[in-house]
């Protein structure tokens, strides 16, 4: 976590307005540019190829498609980075980094064949159901792939916290897409849907095309050892179901009013809720700079106690272990009221300008009146995952399942009650869920703080264990013969 903390404290040591706004913009450039990159482009390229003035069947499915190919891709995607992600640190903490491509394969291997099997299915009812042309199907299977390669090779060059060069290859890929998009609709004469979709699924190609370059720059030696990766999604089930729950989490309250009278169906086959999915992505928009805080902070403040901490323990006295621990989590104190009261600052003037201004660009009516609840739950919500973040660092992977398992279920079944009460009131499944799911982890870091005792130095055996026959446990003969002498210890 070296690179991007050093260049933070570097600039923040300056301590002076303007390199306060440019640490600012630094670490929220490296870390959200590829969202806002793509959004943005979309978004260029319906002004520029006119967008607006194709029929209202056609903007939704393709507004369907790519809302399905990026909460599809995200979902597919998240039982496995988690423990990819885990044993690509461990193999660069023991620095056997010709494991790393054997990492890489199998996870490509097991992230693909699972998001392809997936797609099919659906992909087959809206070629039948809906009627939709065979091309234009095949163009958003190939993106959904495409996007899920995308994901899942940021993983790798994320680990090597090179957020930097993450954000060129976003930029890369989507002005080649935005160009493509002009070639595809005043050259060749497609549509306007089609020749965006298509445009952004070269695009993402592209950008996966880098990314596995970069990845084999780094990583040049292969040691072949593919069936340790394996066995570490049966060690680390812990992680598939937290990431998996969290994800899906973050989505669950969508699925269920999209089977609320507020759904519309596209194609027979796409389901959505437009209002409160608007109302979502709003809301997300409102509070994803708490992402941004919570990696800034904990790259600056909080890695360097835990890193002294574990120095510490390796080769420290007992008294320098308990003083490290004691700053340790007083810093994680500090850090988690520092994102509260910046987030909250934060949400409160996005939610002012969001409230005053989107009314006069077309964001009114049932959109606004669901917003409030759900800016409110996100708030919650992203302070639920830093606590996820704290109890990965501190290896306390059953608190984190128990804290994303918790707030799935809770959301889950909050939302569903909140579907039935007013409009101003549908996003408190994600406040309870969120809420309810913050609580969680916040009594598990208590305890960890308690047992850290016991969670540092009783882990493991001393003996390693075996699988086979257990030995005789004789192992003295009082009347071994006349070769072993009077007495001795038995030929057992």
């Amino acid at each position: 976590m070296a690179r991007i903390g050093f260049r933070l404290n570097r600039i923040f040591g300056k301590n002076t307005i303007v390199t306060d706004l440019l640490g600012v913009g630094y670490s929220a450039g490296v870390t959200i540019t590829p969202m806002f990159v793509i959004i943005g482009n979309v978004i260029l390229m319906g002004k520029v190829l006119g967008f607006d003035t194709v029929g209202y069947a056609s903007r939704e499915l393709f507004s369907c498609t790519l809302l399905y190919i990026f909460i599809f891709a995200l979902l597919t995607a998240s039982p496995f980075n988690s423990v990819l992600s885990r044993y690509m640190s461990d193999v660069i903490y023991k620095e056997q980094f010709d494991d790393i491509l054997p990492c890489y394969y199998v996870g490509a291997l097991l992230n693909i064949a699972f998001t392809a099997l997936l797609g099919i299915p659906f992909c087959i009812h809206e070629y039948f159901a809906g009627h939709v042309g065979v091309l234009y199907v095949l163009t958003g299977y190939l993106g959904y792939v495409s996007l899920v390669f995308v994901f899942y090779s940021m993983l790798y060059l994320s680990i090597c916290k090179d957020y930097a060069r993450i954000a060129l290859f976003y930029l890369i890929g989507m002005a080649a897409a935005f160009v493509l998009s002009l070639i595809f609709a005043w050259g060749f004469g497609l549509s306007v849907p089609s020749s965006m979709l298509l445009a952004l699924v070269i695009g993402f190609f592209i950008i996966a095309c880098f990314e596995l370059a970069t990845v084999r720059y780094y990583f040049k030696k292969n040691s072949g050892h593919y069936k340790e990766v394996l066995i570490y999604f049966k060690k680390f089930y812990t992680l598939v179901l937290t990431n998996f729950c969290y994800t899906l989490g973050l989505y669950i309250h969508n699925f269920i009013f999209w089977n609320t009278d507020l759904k519309m169906i596209t194609a027979n086959s796409f389901v959505c809720a437009p209002p409160y999915d608007m109302a979502t992505c709003i809301a997300m928009f409102t509070n994803i700079s708490a992402t941004v805080i919570l990696i800034a902070r904990m790259e600056m403040n909080f890695h360097d106690k835990y890193k002294a901490f574990s120095e510490a323990v390796i080769g420290g006295r007992g008294s320098d272990i308990r003083n490290c621990q004691d700053r340790m989590f007083h810093q994680l104190a500090v850090e988690l009221m520092n994102l509260v009261r910046i987030q909250f600052i934060i949400t409160v003037i996005v939610f002012l300008i969001c409230v005053v201004f989107l009314p006069q660009i077309g964001f009114s009516g049932m959109v606004m009146r669901i917003y409030p609840s759900l800016a409110v739950g996100y708030f919650i919500l992203f302070l639920m995952y830093s606590e996820i973040i704290f109890l990965f660092y501190f290896n306390d992977n059953f608190g984190a399942m128990l804290t994303a398992m918790i707030f799935l279920l809770t959301t889950g079944v909050a939302s569903y009650f909140s579907s039935f009460l007013a409009e101003k009131w549908f996003g408190m499944g994600v406040v309870v869920g969120s809420y309810v799911g913050w609580t969680v982890g916040y009594m598990r870091l208590r305890w960890v703080e308690r047992h850290m005792d016991v969670h540092t130095f009783c882990q493991g055996t001393l003996i390693p264990l075996q699988v086979g026959e257990p030995e005789s446990p004789k192992s003295y003969d009082a009347y071994a013969d006349s070769t072993n002498g009077v007495g001795g210890v038995s030929n057992d």
